[in-house]
């Protein structure tokens, strides 16, 4: 069995989709035609660095991941057995798994990355070489700072405004073999900070219809396979919620020989899934 993984934001990088963008040209018209702007030139040559901006990436990430979706299923004439991404990966996942068509999908991280990118004075940061339950007794004492992403047992990261992020993590650094790195976005993305977007976000998901699932999808919000009924409400949630990426590995680790294959830019979720099954 395989599971193909979408990567999300932090994974991009100027120069991603080579070759892509030419062997798919319709796509490449038609996202150019939605976003008023050449998505090859963003990606490849990222004239004005726009690149790392939230409301570009989001759109750009998500194309990248979608042609690269497209030519592995050209080439193999193989579907997965499983589609999972984290966070705005799992747009590319429900798109592989035929939940919308690739404009919709466009449509959907296009106004997404807009919304988030309005909600200012946030900041994020990786903490390394501590257990997921510990750093949640850490921060008990500060409603102000969540966790964003559960990515591995001994990699975490935090979220919340970036006066409290920062108290917090000056306090993490004075624990021993605790390493926290500040995270360069614009935001606190999966935290309550990014609430007024999630209102914004769902009364726009709900100009559209979904179709039923053909793959299942692992939910970043609970690990759980989407069920049809719950696309607007997981998409919706994801927003400010956390990214189970550590539940979602173990639950298909269950599966006899599962397989992972990352699409998309870089290998982060490769690199994430090797310290889940190493315990680490």
């Amino acid at each position: 069995m395989i599971t193909y993984l979408f990567p999300g934001q932090g994974s991009q990088h100027k120069g991603m989709g080579e070759n892509l963008f030419s062997e798919f040209p319709d796509i490449t018209q038609q996202a150019d035609a939605i976003l008023g702007y050449s998505i090859s030139t963003l990606c490849l040559a990222d004239p004005e660095q726009k690149l790392n901006q939230t409301q570009f990436t989001q759109p750009a990430l998500y194309t990248v991941n979608a042609l690269s979706y497209l030519k592995k299923i050209k080439d193999t004439k193989r579907r997965p057995d499983f589609v999972l991404g984290h966070s705005l990966g799992e747009y590319n996942a429900l798109f592989a798994a035929g939940v919308f068509d690739f404009a919709t999908g466009l449509r959907l991280v296009q106004k997404r990355g807009e919304l988030m990118s309005q909600e200012k004075n946030g900041a994020m940061a990786a903490v390394i070489g501590m257990k997921i339950n510990e750093l949640e007794n850490f921060l008990d004492n500060d409603n102000n700072v969540s966790i964003a992403n559960h990515n591995s047992y001994l990699q975490t990261v935090i979220s919340g405004l970036k006066n409290n992020l920062d108290t917090s993590i000056l306090a993490l650094q004075k624990l021993n073999s605790v390493t926290v790195i500040p995270l360069k976005v614009s935001g606190a993305f999966h935290s309550p900070c990014m609430q007024p977007a999630q209102e914004k976000f769902t009364e726009f998901l709900n100009q559209f219809t979904f179709s039923v699932p053909a793959l299942p999808v692992l939910a970043n919000i609970n690990a759980e396979i989407y069920h049809p009924a719950t696309i607007k409400k997981n998409l919706s949630a994801q927003l400010a919620g956390t990214v189970r990426w550590t539940s979602s590995i173990e639950a298909l680790l269950a599966y006899k020989n599962m397989e992972f294959e990352e699409l998309g830019p870089g290998k982060v979720l490769s690199g994430l899934v090797q310290k889940i099954k190493n315990n680490t």
